[in-house]
């Protein structure tokens, strides 16, 4: 930086604008790999997705390894500056998001059992308020966590929040801090959300065909 004698304002040098240019240059190529990433997982996962006599499928996306590795790439790009110390997933599908987005982030999985599930050894259980099937389930979980775990959950829809919720409070019995959720497909309303710190999709529920709309490939495939 140079100035005059007679006390003017400080004016950048040839140097520290060429130095400006570049980390502007640098912040703009991250933003666009960044939102690449997130539109090439919302491809995969629209891709994928089907609803099969009103129910919503989403195993096509586990079957397909680019597809996979897109999702979960979009799914923990968000959480990459968040300091993330453990994935938290919910039985059962979160247990393949949350795996893989655990590996993707270079941290530890922690699974999270209902009932009815094997879970040998100490436990912190909790009873999940009722889900959009007007289930209450039990959560279960092993206690490794502590003080200084941050931790993401991580699956495939949320739509009432019962059990992100009921895993938020899981995370906190251990002393642990609750993160947020990273789903694939987000249908909360705004209180539900708001009970979950932050979340983020790589869709929302709008963006889905209508189920009652939707053609039955495996059906008209048989037929």
């Amino acid at each position: 930086m140079t100035s005059d004698l007679s006390g003017a304002a400080l004016v950048p040098s040839a140097l520290d604008w060429r130095r400006v240019r570049q980390e502007l240059s640098e912040a703009v190529r991250v933003v666009r790999q960044d939102q690449l990433m997130r539109m090439a997982a919302r491809t995969a996962l629209l891709d994928h997705f089907r609803w099969r006599a009103g129910h919503a499928d989403v195993w096509p996306v586990f079957a397909d390894p680019e597809a996979f590795a897109a999702v979960v790439a979009g799914l923990t790009e968000p959480w990459r500056d968040q300091r993330v110390t453990r994935v938290l997933g919910i039985e059962s599908r979160g247990f393949l998001l949350g795996g893989a987005a655990a590996l993707s982030l270079g941290v530890g999985f922690v699974a999270v059992r209902k009932a009815t599930g094997l879970l040998p050894g100490p436990k912190v259980e909790i009873d999940a308020d009722e889900d959009y099937r007007g289930q209450r389930h039990r959560l279960r979980m092993q206690p490794v966590l502590d003080a200084g775990d941050r931790v993401l959950l991580v699956d495939d829809w949320a739509e009432y929040g019962s059990q992100a919720r009921a895993a938020r409070q899981l995370v906190q019995l251990c002393g642990a801090t609750f993160l947020g959720a990273s789903v694939l497909v987000d249908q909360l309303n705004t209180e539900a959300r708001s009970a979950l710190v932050r979340v983020t999709s790589l869709v929302t529920g709008e963006e889905l065909d209508d189920p009652a709309e939707a053609t039955d490939l495996s059906a008209a495939g048989s037929s």
